[in-house]
């Protein structure tokens, strides 16, 4: 995590770079640009830049000795690239080997002492033969990865060809030496025996031109498994593939195998059933897992098993029966988890319940330095932009404000290098330069800070605690001020209200809390303005919303946002959630397509129409009668 946030991608450093015909790219995203970062980070913490390094300050506590380590690892790296780079006589290139492998490597186990020792004796070895010549000139570090590790790839007299417990090898005449245990991959039909492939101009291939002696390679391979059979001891293993992965129909063996299955059961009058174990397709078979059954390695898929087995899950995918949920000792419900619940409570209680995410996989780590910035990428970059901080500068000062900001993004290495880079940067300080400015000018009519205010609300024995932030006054009224850099409105001009859910949870909260107050919200296309609202229907609506939380937390709630909101508002909901041509509805989430895969599926549940207009309804009614609407560059908000 600490390299892929400290922006480290690829190359060392930039004459790593020049090396590789890239030093355009400068030294961004390089591995001694991110370990910059993260020592500074420790040593400063989240302060100023210093010598145009930005701190990451994600490194500390007991784990900062870990880049403590990288640090050296990417020194001596440095280190041996320069001097690696250098032509050298023989001698002196000895001399460099034997300390480059006392500086990597230190022999731990007996195979390490054997593979050093080894490098050594290769290294002895070709040092002597340059001796025995009597060259002496010097040559770069090709020649010598060449002759040094090519020589430990070259056979010897003493070199065995049983090395270990297990020997893997192609079958090859006289090299069927006794073994207790034999096993022969891959014996299928078709590619055992081998198949001649005759050229066009091969006379022997034709009609009888064939004399004795003449190498057949079929028979070739049917003498080499006869002398596999004969070296077998103990035991003999023959696999081979018996059913196509396509339609699972049976597949014959290799005809050698076959003939060696007829002359048991003939000679012999062996069953063969006995000695034949058919596997399973897959490794996650329930097979390999029931009394008596396959044997396999796979503990993982043991335990993927057990836990389906003790889930109790109904055949028709709808969530298994869970326990009623209980509360936490101590547990306080934040305003932002309401909000993830609102937005999409099927999600939440996969999440939060089950644990169960439906998300795509994570990258493992970015070895690419940006080049352009995704939809979210650049979300989160204005995010960032806007975050002030706490600081409040004069609205002539917005413009330098935000490019110094974009400017410490490009030294975190979060932007493209170079001229798109800038560009790019150019692009985010001017779409926010509007948003800024709106809220600044809030400020300017609200011109004193207020202290924060505690959330702590009590429904039973659920505790909804939070803080109200942001708060501003003028000496006669307090109000809350926000800036974000999304929309907020459609593209027919009307209001979003999953946009909205968060500040709408703020305004009743701060109503229960017996502070109502007015809101304002600066988006990308809009102003939003938000009534007070009245304390005992706030403390109401809440209640009722908690007590959906509660009951979204034992099982999914049969409803989806956009469309509980469609159905609260007298829109569509059907063509919200399956969505139309070339748009996908709000039943294309995995989460609401596990469970109710359309829209004729979801409204076939009871309450479904119950739960949504419980749950969008107030939502719907305060979109409607308690916010109002202004263009970002208008003085006054209009409705």
């Amino acid at each position: 995590a600490w390299i892929e946030g400290a922006g480290v991608r690829w190359g060392l450093d930039q004459a790593h770079r020049n090396g590789l015909g890239l030093g355009a790219a400068g030294e961004q995203n390089a591995w001694i640009f991110g370990l910059r970062r993260m020592l500074l980070g420790y040593a400063s913490g989240n302060g100023a830049s210093f010598a145009g390094i930005e701190p990451y300050a994600e490194v500390g506590g007991l784990d900062a000795a870990l880049a403590g380590s990288l640090a050296q690892l990417v020194e001596a790296l440095l280190h041996w690239r320069a001097s690696l780079a250098l032509a050298r006589t023989p001698a002196e290139w000895g001399v460099q080997a034997r300390a480059l492998l006392a500086a990597f490597f230190k022999a731990g186990e007996e195979g390490d002492r054997l593979t050093l020792a080894q490098l050594e004796q290769a290294l002895l070895g070709w040092l002597e033969t340059c001796e025995s010549a009597e060259f002496v000139e010097a040559v770069p570090l090709a020649v010598l990865r060449e002759a040094w590790l090519g020589a430990l790839d070259e056979p010897t007299l003493n070199h065995q060809f049983v090395s270990g417990g297990v020997t893997f090898c192609t079958l090859m005449p006289m090299r069927a030496v006794p073994f207790r245990v034999v096993c022969l991959l891959g014996m299928n039909d078709g590619d055992f025996p081998r198949r001649a492939r005759q050229a066009d101009f091969d006379l022997l291939a034709l009609p009888g031109m064939a004399r004795p002696g003449d190498r057949s390679r079929r028979d070739d391979d049917r003498y080499l498994m006869l002398e596999a059979l004969l070296a077998a001891r103990d035991k003999l293993y023959i696999s081979w593939v018996g059913r196509n992965v396509r339609d699972n129909s049976a597949q014959p063996p290799s005809v050698l195998v076959a003939q060696l299955r007829d002359y048991l059961a003939a000679g012999w009058d062996l069953a063969l059933a006995p000695l034949t174990t058919e596997h399973a397709l897959q490794p996650f078979s329930r097979s390999y897992f029931e009394a008596g059954g396959l044997l396999t390695y796979a503990g993982e898929w043991r335990a993927a098993h057990a836990t389906a087995a003790t889930a109790n899950a109904p055949a028709d995918g709808a969530a298994a029966a869970l326990a009623p949920y209980e509360l936490e000792p101590n547990f306080r419900l934040k305003l932002r988890e309401l909000a993830s619940f609102m937005r999409q409570p099927v999600k939440y209680f996969f999440r939060r319940r089950l644990s169960v995410s439906f998300a795509d996989l994570d990258v493992l780590g970015e070895d690419e330095e940006p080049f352009g910035l995704n939809a979210l990428e650049r979300y989160l970059l204005e995010d960032t932009l806007l975050d002030d901080g706490g600081v409040v500068e004069a609205l002539s000062e917005v413009q330098a404000s935000l490019s110094l900001r974009a400017e410490r993004l490009a030294r975190e290495g979060v932007l493209p290098i170079g001229l798109i880079g800038a560009q790019l940067q150019r692009q985010l300080v001017a779409a926010l330069v509007p948003v800024r400015s709106a809220w600044l000018r809030l400020c300017e009519k609200f011109p004193l800070p207020a202290e924060k205010r505690l959330i702590d609300l009590r429904f039973g024995d659920l505790r909804l605690e939070d803080w109200l932030d942001q708060l501003r006054g003028d000496g006669r009224q307090t109000v809350w001020l926000m800036q974000i850099s999304s929309k907020v409105l459609d593209k027919s001009g009307q209001v979003r209200g999953d946009k909205l859910i968060a500040m709408c949870l703020r305004q009743l909260a701060a109503a229960a809390l017996n502070f109502p107050v007015s809101g304002h919200l600066v988006a990308r296309d809009a102003v939003v303005g938000m009534r007070a609202l009245e304390p005992e229907a706030a403390r109401a609506a809440l209640g009722v919303l908690l007590a959906l939380w509660r009951e979204g937390m034992n099982g999914p709630l049969p409803t989806a946002c956009k469309t509980g909101l469609a159905l609260a508002g007298g829109g569509d909901p059907r063509a919200v959630y399956d969505g139309g041509f070339e748009i996908d509805g709000e039943g294309a989430d995995l989460c609401l397509a596990r469970l109710w895969p359309d829209f004729a599926a979801l409204a076939g549940e009871e309450n479904w129409a119950d739960c949504s207009l419980e749950l969008y309804g107030p939502l719907a009614a305060w979109l409607k009668n308690d916010i109002t609407i202004a263009a970002i560059d208008a003085g006054e908000d209009t409705q």
